[in-house]
């Protein structure tokens, strides 16, 4: 068995396609109309999905909008130069919501910045050996 996809559900997919690909550098890896059931998916990713997990965001054209509520964490992305990827989704617009630095009781670094729709997106820093 292997993790296949992380499913999100946005309001605007436009909005949201390019946050994932403009500011977090995905690629779109397929995308389906369903007008029979007013729906639509597309999935993002940095690999290819035989290769690795992906997103996929799903659009209810009758929803604009959607409450998180208090269940859902976040999505972790590995990098190799925390700061430098900070920086890169600041310029290109996007919300830095944690600032790199230590995770609380612990060494690792982290950061967190949120999507268009509100979910967090925890970068962590790639340990060097």
């Amino acid at each position: 068995m292997r993790l296949l996809h992380t499913m999100l559900r946005v309001g605007d997919l436009d909005r949201a396609l390019a946050f994932y690909t403009d500011v977090l550098g995905m690629r779109l890896l397929r995308r389906q109309d369903y007008p029979e059931g007013r729906f639509t998916l597309a999935f993002v990713g940095y690999g290819d999905e035989t290769d690795t997990a992906v997103i996929e965001l799903t659009h209810n054209w009758d929803t604009a909008a959607y409450e998180l509520g208090n269940a859902y964490g976040h999505i972790a992305i590995q990098t190799d130069d925390i700061v430098a990827t900070c920086e890169a989704v600041r310029l290109k617009g996007g919300k830095v919501v944690r600032e790199p630095g230590p995770m609380k009781h612990g060494t690792t670094v982290i950061a967190f910045v949120e999507d268009p729709d509100g979910y967090k997106i925890e970068f962590i820093q790639k340990h060097t050996q």
